[in-house]
């Protein structure tokens, strides 16, 4: 299942926006991270990134086969040999890997999705216990540049409720504001 239209600029626009190595570094990404899976790679704006920081394999998931060529094209070129890119419908099919499985997932600007919850949920079955969730959306501001529909733009407080819904847990001090357009939340399923 598409997620529903994102206004997603072109590459070079959507790249200008972040700063991938520094917000991963934000949300605790190091060689101490295992695997790690990413919801929507997209262009690999974070792929990357992500693959040089930890030490475990990275599922670069998308359901654009295009998107999936170009990450692919992407982290040969840089030798990142842990990123395993895979076309995948992971709303309707899931991320076919198994329970408690990876350190961290990675939701960047997906929640507009119709069904937000279900990505969590799946995000938190696949999570290890003490895992950890890491969120970034475009800013509910009709003036970004680009972005979803305000109408379907998730605000920070409804991705923490759809998130609690399923069992995670955040600390309002684990939010970010992401200049110029974008926040984050770090979410985290329980030890037990």
């Amino acid at each position: 299942m598409k997620v529903r239209d994102s206004g997603m600029p072109d590459e070079e626009m959507w790249d200008s926006f972040f700063c991938p190595r520094k917000i991963l570094n934000l949300f605790g990404l190091s060689k101490e991270t295992g695997d790690l899976v990413e919801f929507g790679c997209g262009y690999g704006t974070f792929t990357q990134a992500a693959a040089e920081l930890i030490s475990g394999k990275l599922y670069a998931l998308d359901i654009e086969p295009e998107m999936i060529q170009l990450v692919k094209q992407k982290c040969q070129a840089a030798g990142a040999l842990n990123v395993r890119p895979q076309l995948r419908d992971f709303v309707t099919q899931g991320t076919g890997l198994a329970d408690s499985s990876v350190e961290v997932t990675l939701l960047f600007n997906i929640l507009h999705h119709a069904q937000p919850v279900a990505l969590f949920s799946e995000a938190m079955r696949i999570l290890q216990p003490g895992g950890i969730c890491a969120v970034i959306h475009w800013n509910y501001d009709a003036s970004t540049p680009r972005g979803p529909a305000i109408e379907i733009r998730p605000r920070p407080e409804q991705c923490v409720a759809w998130a609690e819904q399923v069992g995670f847990s955040f600390d309002p001090q684990e939010r970010f504001d992401l200049q110029p357009y974008h926040y984050g939340l770090l979410l985290r399923k329980a030890l037990t």
